[in-house]
């Protein structure tokens, strides 16, 4: 299956293994909660999931790279210990507790929080002296002496023996009590994950036309040869720096992440090009609205990959102020909801500066929990340090107009005038990021008209969540004009398709 289906799979097992019944016990015991063992092709975010349905299910995550632990690590170091036995005193050996028990631990007294995830990564691949513990981990669920406590679930991850020399095959008696679920790299779902992330536009347009250098893994004369999710997405994290630092990306520098010498040669090209189009038509202008006929011109007579870049430069170009409105939205969202609070606060006597102060507390605990398990979105996060931000500056403000003898309805006025100020910033977002969205359009209607790069343009709307929200809670007629159409040619080649199996059947 996909990384995206196997998510959901462990999500609805954590969720199935966590659920308790009437008495507070699980409803399925520990030693029925069988460990869930992912194996798949290196680089497609096995790791990175797990950080997400964490998050999501609010639990906690530790997570080990096995093949980096020796066997004292894993399983703690001897010590003798005194005892006696038969009214004689003898030497016993005992052991430590496992720096990865503890961790667990440690986690969970950090976060408050006592259920979690404890991911073991490349457990097929370790030493020769650390497979026996690992065999007795995933059979009896403890390291060492020390079980791994209740309400944790173990996932484990590995990759298959074609991709790690070192790979070491699980017997039957260990499969018969583990969960094991296959994964394979899926460009599709990928792409829905590199909207979100806000994956260079570059990248995503370049694997849209090549989707077969997405995952490559050969064998050549020089050696392995590989281009994989994750070195995509750390390029494409590199490739933002290179551009604040006004820097440019070339064969060499991305050859360093995608280790597959025709692709990472046919992106560096491509990279030129890239770059030329944003140029060329001049992108930025025409989202304000500034086009000039030559470059409608020019467009129309392009070639399809020249035409698909161009798409793909508008759709990166809106995607980042898409983001840019989700977060500005989630942070004016949540501080209107404090500020409901302290009102509330003060209207039960509480005095402006005190009932602000307390609540300000509150919210920096709730970062600091939050930050420590984990659990936050980056925009999420961004949203939490603006708020906090926020509220230390009208405290000072409210203390200063308590010593000036203001009564509270003055000083929360004057706080709710800032808030006015935010939300205002929030409009404008909306305004300019709708009119950038309604240029685009503009643009590709007079190059394009009713074709197939504006289904293209379309497509990529609806695969980005940002410009989905973004279109849903503020609109564009030209979105459902052309959305609409899309949807029913879609309907039509489906019926069509549905007539052609009966055919085929009769």
């Amino acid at each position: 299956m996909n990384i995206k289906r196997a998510k959901q799979e462990i999500k609805d097992a954590i969720e199935a293994y966590l659920i308790k019944d009437a008495y507070g016990e699980y409803c399925i015991p520990s030693i029925r909660q069988r460990p869930i063992l992912l194996m798949g092709p290196p680089g497609i975010g096995k790791t990175q999931i797990m950080e997400q349905i964490a998050r999501e299910c609010e639990i906690n995550l530790v997570s080990y790279t096995i093949t980096h632990h020796t066997r004292q690590s894993a399983v703690g170091l001897p010590f003798i210990r005194e005892k006696e036995y038969g009214g004689k005193s003898h030497s016993v050996t005992e052991y430590t507790m496992s720096e990865i028990i503890s961790s667990v631990y440690d986690r969970m007294e950090e976060t408050k929080i006592k259920e979690g995830i404890l991911f073991i990564d490349e457990i097929n691949c370790v030493s020769e002296t650390l497979a026996p513990t690992m065999l007795q981990f995933l059979q009896c669920k403890t390291f060492g002496n020390q079980s791994v406590p209740k309400g944790w679930i173990i996932v484990a991850a590995g990759n298959p023996p074609e991709y790690n020399k070192s790979v070491r095959e699980f017997d039957v008696v260990t499969l018969d009590r583990i969960r094991r679920i296959d994964v394979e790299e899926d460009f599709g779902v990928w792409k829905e994950y590199a909207y979100s992330a806000g994956i260079h536009p570059a990248v995503i347009s370049y694997l849209d036309i090549h989707k077969d250098n997405f995952y490559r893994m050969e064998t050549s004369v020089d050696g392995r040869m590989f281009a994989t999710a994750r070195g995509w997405e750390d390029l494409s994290q590199f490739l933002y720096a290179y551009e604040k630092l006004g820097k440019r990306a070339d064969r060499e520098v991305v050859g360093q992440y995608i280790q597959h010498g025709k692709a990472a040669r046919d992106f560096a090209n491509y990279l030129e090009l890239f770059e030329k189009y944003r140029t060329d038509y001049r992108i930025e202008e025409v989202l304000a609205g500034h086009f000039e006929k030559f470059a409608v011109d020019k467009l129309k007579l392009a070639s399809f990959d020249e035409k698909f870049s161009v798409v793909g430069l508008l759709v990166g170009h809106l995607g980042t102020r898409f983001y840019a409105y989700y977060e500005m939205d989630l942070y004016v969202t949540t501080l209107y909801e404090k500020l409901k609070g302290w009102k509330r606060e003060m209207g039960e006597g509480t005095s402006p500066s005190a009932s602000l102060a307390l609540l300000l507390d509150r919210e920096q605990a709730d970062y600091e929990r939050k930050e420590n398990a984990g659990q936050f979105t980056a925009p999420a996060r961004h949203a939490a340090v603006k708020t906090i931000g926020f509220l230390k500056a009208r405290l000072k403000e409210a203390e200063a107009g308590e010593r000036e003898g203001l009564v509270p309805e003055e000083i929360f006025t004057g706080a709710a005038g800032y808030f006015g100020q935010e939300s205002a910033k929030r409009e404008n977002m909306v305004l300019e990021t709708g009119g950038a969205l309604q240029n685009a359009f503009d643009f590709l209607e007079l190059a394009f008209g009713d074709s197939q790069e504006m289904v293209i343009f379309i497509t990529e709307l609806n695969t980005n969540p940002y410009s989905i929200q973004f279109i849903s809670e503020n609109g564009c007629d030209s979105y459902y004009k052309y959305n609409k159409k899309l949807l029913f040619e879609e309907e039509q080649r489906n019926i069509l398709k549905e007539l052609d199996d009966i055919e085929n059947d009769l």
